[in-house]
């Protein structure tokens, strides 16, 4: 994170070709960015490079280093320029998202500081974003990947084939995020063969309780009972082959080779066995609510994208059954 007060990175974002007054208002609002918004230091930089190709576009496009009066005046269309003349270099779609999320981020700290409006912002919609769905993997095949002999036949200590499994089965068994999941402590392991409760810290600082299944426990058990280190109560539950706090990419890597050795497609991430979490529950019935409570997203139509998973599926089973299909 920023510190507060942190004046933003120019080099990095560049020269703000812009006459004083809104050179310094630019300045003024980065600054607030990192400080009062505490926002992380990429995220100020990729603001600020956005807000400088905005102002670059606007001398050109009106023929003069812009000014606040300039910005009060913009319409609909001048946006809708930068926005087409941004296209045309081949920008992506969320790459123009976040452009135009900068520019109205700017015009809010314009009301706010000079009393400057910019009514066309609320007229100018952003590209569309592609709506991609989750891709679950096959029951079969998650129950595969956390199985520590089936995710390392003997290649290698066979504590770290058990540290795997018991973080596979996590994601997979509890529907936790990687980073959910590298973040217990030793004090948070639920006690092998029985139904237990972790209360799981998730985006945002929310907190939600997620049951444990005796299979999950039974896996960290199997875990901690090989695990050669001595692990603190407050200190990480997973750690790494130095006894260190486990990396994530340890993890990615070891989906990786699960991907090798079982033949499956690049979709296959370990945040995939969340999204399998999921989609399976839904498929045998589970309540769209509850999911969306296991897996702690804030609005429920973050869920919903589940529910045309389970659409998708029995439109496929019923073309390749049904006779007049």
């Amino acid at each position: 994170m920023p510190t507060a007060g942190k004046a933003p990175d120019t080099e990095a974002i560049g020269p703000l070709l812009a006459a004083p007054d809104l050179r310094d208002a630019a300045n003024g609002w980065l600054a607030g960015l990192a400080g009062e918004r505490r926002l992380a230091d990429k995220t100020v930089e990729a603001y600020g490079r956005d807000l400088r190709q905005f102002l670059t576009f606007l001398r050109d496009h009106l023929g003069g280093p812009p000014a606040l009066a300039d910005i009060a005046g913009l319409s609909a269309i001048d946006i809708r320029a930068f926005l087409a003349a941004r296209r045309a270099q081949k920008i992506s779609g969320p790459s123009l998202s976040r452009a135009l999320a900068a520019i109205r981020s700017f015009a809010r700290h314009l009301e706010k500081t000079a009393g400057i409006t910019v009514p066309a912002l609320a007229t100018v919609r952003g590209p569309k974003k592609k709506h991609a769905l989750p891709k679950p993997l096959a029951a079969e095949t998650a129950l595969r990947v956390i199985d520590a002999t089936q995710i390392d036949p003997g290649e290698s200590d066979p504590w770290v084939a058990a540290r795997d499994a018991a973080v596979f089965s996590l994601l997979y068994g509890c529907g936790l995020r990687i980073s959910e999941a590298l973040g217990l402590t030793r004090a948070d392991a639920p006690p092998a063969g029985t139904d237990s409760v972790l209360r799981i810290a998730g985006k945002g600082g929310k907190t939600r309780l997620v049951p444990v299944l005796p299979a999950v426990a039974d896996a960290i058990g199997d875990y901690l009972a090989r695990c050669p280190y001595r692990l603190a109560p407050d200190g990480p539950l997973f750690v790494g082959a130095r006894g260190g706090p486990l990396n994530p990419r340890i993890v990615q890597r070891r989906m990786a080779h699960l991907r090798g050795a079982f033949g499956l497609p690049d979709s296959a991430t370990p945040h995939a066995l969340r999204h399998s979490f999921a989609t399976h529950l839904l498929m045998n019935g589970g309540d769209l609510r509850a999911i969306q409570e296991l897996l702690g997203h804030a609005s429920l139509s973050t869920t919903q994208v589940y529910t045309e998973i389970d659409e998708t599926r029995l439109l496929d089973a019923y073309h390749a059954a049904h006779p007049r299909a």
